[in-house]
């Protein structure tokens, strides 16, 4: 694939990335505890994953967060959105390069949303200068694992998608 082929298909997932993100804004999640959210990006960030390897990835997050953030996330929601976004992408990329076979795209996904959860909940220990804050880390693993199932199928479906086009070819 030529460089300028890379270029617009990264540019592209970028702004899906942000686009999923900014509706997943806009949906209101019934939780006893802030911070549980869809995590549609992430289809996103597996996708690349898959496709272009972890440099291209983490480079996705980072634009999708700071794009994100000036967008409608604040300046506070960066550093969360920021944390809960390297360590899913770190992970999810050492999981899919060293156990792809071990892992599905599913158990990939639900590994990258519980780490996002653990990122996110650091952040906001230091933020709130309080520890308690990992009471409420038990809700969000468990949310992380419902949303990193529902993440990772429309990622593997994305996956089968995409490698029957010819768009990466």
């Amino acid at each position: 694939m030529n460089k300028t082929k890379r270029i617009v298909i990264l540019s592209l997932m970028v702004a899906q990335a942000l686009v999923l993100s900014l509706i997943e804004s806009w949906i209101p999640l019934p939780s006893p505890v802030p911070g549980v959210k869809l995590g549609l990006a992430n289809i996103i960030t597996v996708t690349v994953i898959i496709f272009y390897g972890f440099k291209d990835a983490l480079s996705v997050v980072l634009v999708r967060c700071i794009l994100s953030s000036i967008f409608g996330g604040g300046f506070t929601g960066f550093f969360f959105s920021m944390a809960g976004g390297i360590l899913s992408t770190i992970v999810m990329y050492v999981l899919y390069s060293r156990g792809s076979k071990v892992f599905s795209i599913i158990g990939i996904s639900i590994a990258g949303a519980v780490a996002h959860n653990i990122g996110q909940t650091i952040i906001a220990s230091f933020v709130m200068k309080d520890v308690a804050i990992f009471m409420i880390l038990p809700v969000l693993l468990i949310s992380g694992v419902v949303m990193g199932f529902f993440v990772g199928l429309c990622s593997s479906f994305l996956e089968r998608t995409l490698r029957n086009s010819k768009i990466f070819t």
